[in-house]
């Protein structure tokens, strides 16, 4: 199931007026990947991309909430999967609270902050 097929009030598609969408639009992904990926050894395990990575940051911090807890909020929306650049919507993550924990131990707040200041000028 396509995440735009997924919402009938949309009519088929997400709302490009929700902040999380628009959020999505407004950071530079490819600049964060390009620096996240230094952090990893080359030829090691596949990494999980860094906008999953970076956004369950943004999603943590906003919402001051537990590794948990992010698990669970990104289980339930499909704005925050399409915020995390999953193409579809699925009760399967590819990532635990274990892998969110690992994300706040390799991204510090302070990266995080600018991001989530932007969020909140959405209204």
């Amino acid at each position: 199931m396509s995440i735009y097929d997924y919402l009938p009030p949309y009519h088929g598609e997400l709302s490009g007026r929700n902040r999380w969408v628009q959020l999505a639009a407004a950071i530079d992904w490819d600049r964060f990947e390009k620096s996240y990926s230094t952090l990893f050894a080359p030829g090691g395990k596949a990494a999980i991309p860094a906008r999953i990575a970076l956004g369950c940051r943004v999603i943590q911090m906003h919402y001051r909430a537990s590794d948990r807890e992010v698990v669970a909020l990104v289980r339930e929306s499909p704005y925050l999967q399409y915020f995390l650049g999953m193409e579809t919507f699925s009760d399967q993550l590819p990532f635990s609270a274990r892998t969110v924990a690992r994300f706040r131990e390799r991204i510090p707040d302070r990266a995080v902050r600018p991001a989530v200041r932007l969020l909140r000028s959405f209204r």
